[in-house]
């Protein structure tokens, strides 16, 4: 037989208190994002040169995308916003989050598998696929009476990648034959396209397309190769420790974007209208 349980007048009235404070202390937030940023303005990392229309060069000008997105997110956060544009390479934006040195990179970031094992990511916002400029002669001489396609999927020449960039990352898994050759930016690439040094240049199809806008000669010299079975996502960089922050991110994402993502022509006309074109 069970003993009655008694309680002393002290431990009814300690019973009851705690009992009313119980759902005031459920009814305080263990994480409100704007409380934490009331104080501390979120942090974006993003690289000092221009990618337009993401973003613009470090400076006054800076506009973009990228930059605009930052900007919502932020005031849906009811805080200020600042720019980090110390780094040199997105390699760099990443390394910067991964400190906890930012709290996010928006900045037209590609998702890689290596990136990933140092930070978080978001859900992608826009998705582009692969894409080559290929020097017409080398091409050609490459090619012979073989489909392009072939010569692509077995491509074992020379392959121009943007250093300390996501493609040159893919390049190892999309080009395993290729000889590899690493430049410090798009431009010097191309050129490199131009004079017959390489025979490919390898990115999103997007900067292709854009390339082709602001340079239509180019088309003389290169042409341009879509891997329609190959896709690059952008998302947006999260600190590893931030859990609330990445999921809030995503919501933002979802609500503001309703699941649609960004895609190559959509941009490219942006751009064009931008440039007057």
């Amino acid at each position: 037989m069970r003993r009655p349980i008694h309680l002393s007048r002290r431990g009814l009235l300690g019973a009851a208190v705690t009992a009313i404070a119980a759902p005031r202390a459920f009814a305080q937030p263990l994480s409100d994002l704007t409380r934490l940023y009331r104080d501390n303005p979120l942090r974006i990392a993003m690289p000092r040169f221009a990618s337009p229309p993401f973003f613009e060069a470090s400076g006054p000008d800076n506009a973009g995308i990228d930059v605009a997105l930052s900007q919502a997110i932020a005031r849906t956060l009811e805080t200020d916003v600042t720019f980090d544009r110390q780094p040199a390479t997105f390699d760099e934006a990443v390394d910067l989050i991964a400190a906890g040195a930012a709290d996010l990179a928006i900045c037209k970031l590609s998702r890689t598998v290596r990136r990933g094992r140092l930070i978080r990511y978001s859900r992608p916002y826009a998705v582009f696929n692969h894409g080559l400029i290929a020097n017409r002669v080398r091409l050609a001489q490459m090619t012979g009476n073989r489909p392009t396609e072939q010569v692509v999927r077995e491509f074992s020449g020379i392959l121009g990648v943007i250093g300390h960039s996501a493609f040159a990352e893919f390049a190892g898994t999309s080009f395993p034959k290729a000889s590899i050759r690493e430049f410090a930016d798009w431009t010097s690439m191309i050129d490199a396209v131009r004079a017959e040094e390489i025979d490919m240049a390898y990115r999103d199809d997007f900067e292709i397309k854009k390339l082709l806008v602001d340079d239509p000669s180019l088309t003389v010299v290169a042409r341009s190769i879509t891997l329609n079975d190959k896709t690059d996502t952008l998302a947006i960089g999260i600190r590893p420790d931030a859990t609330h922050l990445a999921a809030f991110v995503d919501l933002y994402l979802d609500i503001s974007q309703g699941g649609a993502v960004l895609k190559t022509d959509e941009i490219v006309a942006r751009y064009r209208a931008s440039k007057g074109v």
